[in-house]
């Protein structure tokens, strides 16, 4: 009863509330209506929806779209029913285009897509203790080849470094100019990319050396909070309900998903990690870590990090969990925060 109180108080700080509506603006008299009105579905539950003709048009046809799906209308009265079984989760649009009286009509309507399972609730075990930099503001952590890099941020001391884990020591470092808030990190294809916060652009550089190369805009979103990778495409939080997905070569953010679990979109999903085909993503000011499937958006496992704030340092600039890198060569899991003096080598176990 405890792990299932925890487990629900955790899954309320997640929750965004949002209602199935009609987006059409037209005055064709046309609209899409569930039935019963239901703006809220969960995986596996059946999709009643038709078209409302308030003007008694004559209709000639119709087609039903949903995500990349054709469905035609089963009925005279222009309606359609279908199962929500491969879909992803989140606000999701069904499209209908009316041909009537010589004229093709469009009109949408927005309902809530859910998880049909709880996520699985886990909890942690410390199994090493390494020193960190009190004074880095960590936004971004992430190995590559056994190597740790990290982005800090703040106006005036946002910084992308290169780290001995045992140590602590910082190996490599430059700092962002004045203007840029660092945000997350990810590397892919020997360059490292640093998101910054509202200055609605990345910064990209040269692995080996720290040259920066170029830079790249936020086309659809407009702040950067986490990245990471799967070896082919890059992923970006916003603070939204959505994750990007990223072009790897123009790095335009060209679709997204909308982290769910069975009883609301997730937002403010900040630091992201890739680890064995799933994105790990903590929650802004929230002790707790998300495990989201990246083909649907289902929000499959949270882990309770709660009490790992309490094991470091306390001082007046300590703040929130925020760093999360899993290093693929060992399968080790690392945590640590915002001016924390420690970062934790972690196993993840079920409650």
């Amino acid at each position: 009863m405890k792990n299932i109180k925890i487990l629900t108080l955790f899954i309320l700080s997640f929750l965004v509330f949002s209602c199935g509506s009609n987006s059409d603006k037209n005055t064709s008299g046309f609209s899409l209506v569930t039935s019963k009105n239901k703006a809220e579905f969960k995986l596996g539950e059946e999709v009643q929806v038709s078209v409302k003709n308030s003007k008694n048009k004559q209709i000639d046809s119709v087609s039903f779209y949903f995500e990349d799906k054709q469905f035609s209308a089963e009925d005279d009265e222009g309606g359609i029913s279908f199962s929500l079984e491969e879909y992803k989760v989140g606000n999701q649009q069904i499209r209908a285009i009316i041909y009537t009286e010589g004229e093709e009509q469009e009109v949408t309507k927005t309902i809530k897509v859910l998880s049909n399972k709880a996520p699985v609730s886990y909890t942690y075990n410390i199994v090493n203790t390494y020193p960190h930099d009190q004074n880095a503001y960590t936004q971004g952590l992430e190995f590559h080849n056994g190597t740790l890099y990290e982005s800090t941020g703040q106006y005036g001391s946002s910084s992308l470094r290169k780290l001995d884990l045992e140590t602590g020591e910082v190996l490599d470092q430059i700092s962002l100019d004045d203007q840029y808030f660092g945000e997350g990190l990810t590397i892919l294809n020997d360059k490292i990319y640093q998101l910054t916060w509202r200055e609605g652009e990345g910064l990209v550089y040269n692995l080996d050396d720290f040259e920066k190369t170029g830079t790249f805009a936020y086309n659809e979103s407009k702040e950067g909070w986490g990245l990471c990778n799967d070896g082919e495409k890059l992923y970006k939080s916003d603070g939204t309900e959505k994750i990007w997905i990223l072009d790897p070569d123009t790095l335009a953010e060209e679709t997204y998903i909308q982290p769910a679990h069975h009883m609301g979109l997730s937002s403010r999903l900040n630091e992201l990690e890739w680890v064995n085909g799933k994105i790990y993503a903590n929650t802004y000011q929230k002790d707790g870590v998300a495990i989201i499937n990246p083909e649907n958006g289902i929000i499959e496992g949270v882990i309770d990090f709660r009490g790992l704030r309490e094991k470091v340092t306390q001082h007046d600039k300590l703040d929130v969990l925020n760093g999360i890198a899993y290093n693929s060569e060992t399968n080790k899991l690392y945590v640590t925060g915002k001016n924390w003096d420690k970062i934790f080598e972690v196993e993840i176990v079920e409650k």
